[in-house]
C-alpha cells in the first residue's frame, strides 16, 4: 500500500520531548537577543566545526511503532532460569517498591542530591542504605553506594594503598588477591593497578607471602566464587600481625546468616547489593556497597550521607565529608567517582526496610535450606559436591561425558548453570527458587546418571538450619533501627516512600536548572521497557544464543553513537561518564605505549574542568598539569601552548570539555587539538554537555580522539538521584 502522510501513527516523540512552544521559544529568544533558533545556533557555535549534512540515523519512529519494534527484539532473548551465580541472583522485586520506586519518576528524574534542601527523602534513604550494609556487613561506616563489585574492589585496593603509605614509602606495593575471587573483580584489579605500578599476586589465600616487605593488602571473597564459605578470622589476623589490611568481597543475603566480615576483622568489605530487589537486567545497573572502620573514614570512596541541623535545630540529611571527593579536591580525591547507582541503592534499602531483620533472614534461611536439600537429593543420585561449608552454591565435579550430559539437559529445560571447565557444575540458588525448579534440575542429573528422577525426595524439614560451625554462623543482630521494623504492610510501605518522595524535587515537580546534566526528559516510553522480563531478568553470564536481543540493541545503539559523535567505535562498557574517563585514558595510555612513547604521561586539564577529569588522570597514571582559564572562564590558550611546549617530550594529552563547563563552544578549539597533536598528545573530549553538539558538531569535528559520553545526560537514562548511569566511550580509527 502506498504510504499516506496522514496516516502515519500521530504518536510522535519529538513533539511530546521538546517541551517549550512556541510563544516560549520566541520569549527565550528575545531575552538572549536573537531572531531565529537559526541565528542563536549560529551565533553560539563556530561556523569552523558546524556539520554540513544531517547525521545519517535512521529515521524516527513513533512511540507505538518503537515499543512494538522494541518487543520483536526483546523476543529475541531467552529467558533461561539461571543458576549461574558469579554475583548475580534473580531477585522477587516487591510490588510496592517496583511502583512506587522503580517505575516512579519521583524517585528516578531527582539529580545527584548535591543540594540537601530539595534531597532530604533521597538522602534518608540513602542513609538506610548505609545503616543496611554496616549492620549486615558488620563495620563502622559505609558509603552511599558504588558502580559495581568490579569498580568497588578497585576502590578498596587503592584505600588500602593510601592507608599503607607509610610502609611502602617509594615503592608502589603487592596487593594479594585470592584465586577464589570471582574472575571478572579480578580482571578490573588488573586494569587499576597496571597504571598505578601496583603488582597484583593471585593464588590460594592459604598460600599468601604476606611477610613479603611490600605487600599492603589482601583481597579475599566471602562465599567465594565456588559457592565455599570459609572462616576468615585465622588468616585475617595472620595478615594483621604481618602489617597487611584486609578487603574482604561479600553477599548481603549470606550475612543474615553468616558470620560477618566485620566480626572477623576485616578493614574493607564490598560487594554488589543486586540480590536486595534488583532486577538482573544483564549485569546492571546494580549499587556496589562499601565499608569500612572508623579508622579509615576519610579516605573512603564516593558519597557518605551524615545526618545534620537545619537552621531550626530541626534533624537535616546532607552529604557529609565532601572533602574527600572528586568536585572538590580533584586530582587529589580519594576517587573519581560521582554517578553510584543511587535509584538502585534505594531500590535495596527500601528491600531491607520492606522485609525487616525477620524478613531478610527468612529469605537467605530459605535459599539455603533449598541448596542443602538439592545437595541430599543429589547426593542419593550419587553425586558429591565439594563445598564443605556453603549458603546458596553447590559445585559438583563429575566426568567430562556427565558435564555433556547435564548442559545438554539443561538446556533442554531451559535451566542455565555454571560450567567450570569440563569437569565441574556450579549451582547457585536464590529467593525465586521453588520445589518445581529443584525437580527440574533433579531430573537433568538423574538422567545423566541413567536414573529416573520421579523417585527423587527433597528432605525440606532435615535441612533448615545451617550446618556450619559456631565460627561461621552469625549470632549479632543487625536492622535494628526503627525504620527496619515498622514498615510491614504495603500501605504502611507505600506511605512511608510517598512521604520521603514529597521532600524532593525531580522532574516530576519542576525543571531541575542545574545546566546540560538535568535538562532532558525520561520519557515514558523510554522506561517502560526497562521492567520488561525480557530485558529485566538476563543474567549477564547467560550464554550468547540467548541473548540476541540485548547485543542487537547494543550493536545498534553503539552505531548510533558512531554516527553521532563521528568516531571509528564504541564501547559501552563503561558504567559512568568518570568510568568512561577512565577507559578513555586507559586507551590513549596503551596508544602512547604501543608506539614506544610510554613516557608520555602528563594530562593537561584546565582549571575550570569538572573535577572528575583530573581525579580520573590520576587513577590512570598520568600527572596533571592545569591550564590557566581567562577571565571569561575560558581556556587561556597562550598558557596551555606554553604548557604543551614545556611536556613536548612528555605530553600525554588534554581532557577538556565542550561546550565548556560554563556552556560557551569556545571558537579556539582546533587551535587548542592541533596543539596538542602538534606535541605528541591525543585530545580527550569529556562528553558531559554533549546533547549542546547532538547534530550541530561531533567531537571528531573539533578534533578530540577520544571522549566518553554520559548517557544520563545525553540520551535519557534518569539520573536516580545519583545514578544509574552510563559512559560508553567514542574513539577515533588509530584508538
Amino acid at each position: 500500500m502506498k504510504q499516506v502522510p496522514f496516516l502515519d501513527p500521530l504518536d510522535t516523540f519529538a513533539p511530546r520531548h521538546i517541551g517549550p512552544r512556541g510563544d516560549e521559544v520566541a520569549a527565550m529568544l528575545k531575552a538572549v537577543g536573537a531572531a531565529s533558533l537559526d541565528q542563536l545556533i549560529d551565533e553560539a557555535i563556530p561556523a569552523s566545526i558546524r556539520l554540513t549534512a544531517p547525521l545519517d540515523l535512521p529515521p524516527a519512529e513513533s512511540e507505538s511503532t518503537y515499543l512494538a519494534r522494541l518487543k520483536g527484539i526483546a523476543k529475541k532473548n531467552k529467558v533461561f532460569r539461571s543458576f549461574i551465580g558469579l554475583g548475580y541472583a534473580d531477585t522477587l522485586i516487591p510490588s510496592v517498591i517496583r511502583r512506587n520506586v522503580f517505575e516512579n519518576p519521583g524517585w528516578y528524574t531527582p539529580y545527584t542530591p548535591y543540594q540537601a534542601e530539595i534531597a532530604q527523602g533521597r538522602l534518608e534513604s540513602l542513609l538506610n542504605f548505609q545503616t543496611m550494609v554496616t549492620d549486615l556487613t558488620g563495620m563502622a561506616v559505609a558509603n552511599a553506594s558504588l558502580l559495581d563489585e568490579g569498580t568497588a574492589a578497585g576502590e578498596a585496593m587503592a584505600l588500602l594503598h593510601r592507608v599503607q603509605g607509610k610502609k611502602l614509602g617509594d615503592a608502589n606495593g603487592i596487593f594479594l588477591i585470592s584465586d577464589r575471587c570471582f574472575p571478572q573483580t579480578i580482571a578490573v584489579l588488573r586494569s587499576r593497578a597496571e597504571p598505578l605500578g601496583i603488582e597484583l599476586k593471585i593464588g590460594p589465600a592459604d598460600q599468601m607471602k604476606l611477610d613479603e616487605p611490600l605487600v599492603f593488602g589482601a583481597l579475599v571473597q566471602y562465599p567465594d566464587e565456588a559457592g565455599c564459605l570459609d572462616d576468615l578470622k585465622p588468616f585475617i589476623d595472620q595478615a594483621h600481625a604481618a602489617g597487611v589490611r584486609v578487603a574482604v568481597a561479600t553477599d548481603l543475603l549470606a550475612l543474615a546468616l553468616a558470620t560477618s566480615p566485620g566480626e572477623m576483622g576485616a578493614d574493607v568489605v564490598f560487594g554488589n547489593s543486586q540480590r536486595f530487589g534488583v532486577p538482573l537486567g544483564f549485569g546492571g545497573p546494580h549499587a556496589a556497597f562499601f565499608a569500612t572502620s572508623q579508622e579509615y573514614v576519610r579516605h573512603l570512596p564516593g558519597r557518605v550521607i551524615g545526618v545534620s541541623v537545619d537552621v531550626h535545630g530541626h534533624r537535616a540529611y546532607r552529604m557529609a565529608l565532601q572533602t574527600r571527593e572528586q568536585h572538590i579536591r580533584r586530582e587529589k580525591a580519594t576517587s573519581n567517582i560521582c554517578t553510584a547507582q543511587a535509584l538502585l541503592a534505594n531500590m535495596a534499602a527500601m528491600y531491607a526496610v520492606y522485609h525487616g531483620p525477620e524478613g531478610i533472614k527468612a529469605i537467605a534461611s530459605r535459599v539455603h535450606t533449598f541448596a542443602r536439600s538439592l545437595e541430599g537429593a543429589l547426593a542419593s543420585l550419587g553425586y558429591q559436591q565439594s563445598n564443605l561449608h556453603y549458603f546458596d552454591t553447590l559445585r559438583i565435579p563429575a566426568d567430562a561425558a556427565r558435564v555433556a550430559a547435564i548442559r545438554t539437559g539443561a538446556i533442554t529445560r531451559e535451566l542455565n548453570f555454571r560450567y567450570v571447565g569440563d569437569t565441574e557444575v556450579g549451582i547457585a540458588l536464590d529467593e525465586t527458587v521453588t520445589t518445581t525448579d529443584l525437580t527440574a534440575i533433579l531430573e537433568v542429573f538423574a538422567e545423566a546418571a541413567g536414573k529416573p528422577g520421579s523417585a527423587i525426595a527433597l528432605d525440606v524439614m532435615g535441612a533448615q538450619r545451617p550446618s556450619w560451625p559456631g565460627a561461621l554462623q552469625r549470632t549479632s543482630a543487625y536492622l535494628t533501627h526503627p525504620v527496619f521494623n515498622t514498615h510491614r504492610s504495603e500501605s504502611e510501605m507505600m506511605r512511608y516512600i510517598r512521604s520521603l518522595e514529597r521532600k524532593d524535587v525531580g522532574l516530576d515537580t519542576s525543571m531541575v536548572p542545574l545546566g546540560s546534566c538535568t535538562m532532558k526528559l525520561n520519557a515514558a516510553t523510554e522506561m517502560y521497557p526497562v521492567s520488561w522480563e525480557e530485558f529485566s531478568r538476563m543474567h549477564p553470564f547467560a550464554p550468547a544464543d540467548q541473548t540476541e536481543g540485548y547485543r542487537q540493541i547494543c550493536d545498534e545503539l553503539a552505531a548510533a553513537l558512531c554516527t553521532i559523535t563521528g568516531f571509528a567505535a564504541v564501547s559501552l562498557q563503561p558504567n559512568s561518564g568518570a568510568q568512561g574517563e577512565f577507559a578513555g585514558l586507559a586507551v590513549m595510555r596503551a596508544y602512547h605505549q604501543s608506539r614506544g612513547d610510554g613516557a608520555r604521561d602528563v594530562i593537561l586539564i584546565p582549571s575550570s574542568a569538572h573535577g572528575t577529569n583530573p581525579a580520573s588522570a590520576v587513577m590512570a597514571g598520568f600527572k596533571v598539569v592545569v591550564t590557566a582559564t581567562d577571565a571569561n572562564g575560558n581556556v587561556d590558550v597562550a598558557d596551555l601552548k606554553k604548557h604543551a611546549e614545556e611536556h613536548a617530550k612528555d605530553l600525554a594529552g588534554l581532557m577538556i570539555t565542550y561546550p565548556s563547563t560554563h556552556g560557551v563552544f569556545e571558537d579556539s578549539i582546533r587551535d587548542i587539538c592541533a596543539t596538542i597533536h602538534h606535541y605528541g598528545g591525543q585530545v580527550y573530549m569529556d562528553g558531559a554537555n554533549m546533547n549542546a553538539q547532538v547534530g550541530l558538531t561531533s567531537p571528531a569535528t573539533i578534533g578530540a580522539d577520544v571522549c566518553h559520553l554520559n548517557l544520563h545526560k545525553t540520551f535519557a537514562i534518569p539520573h536516580g538521584g545519583g545514578g544509574p548511569g552510563m559512559g560508553p566511550i567514542g574513539v577515533a580509527t588509530h584508538l
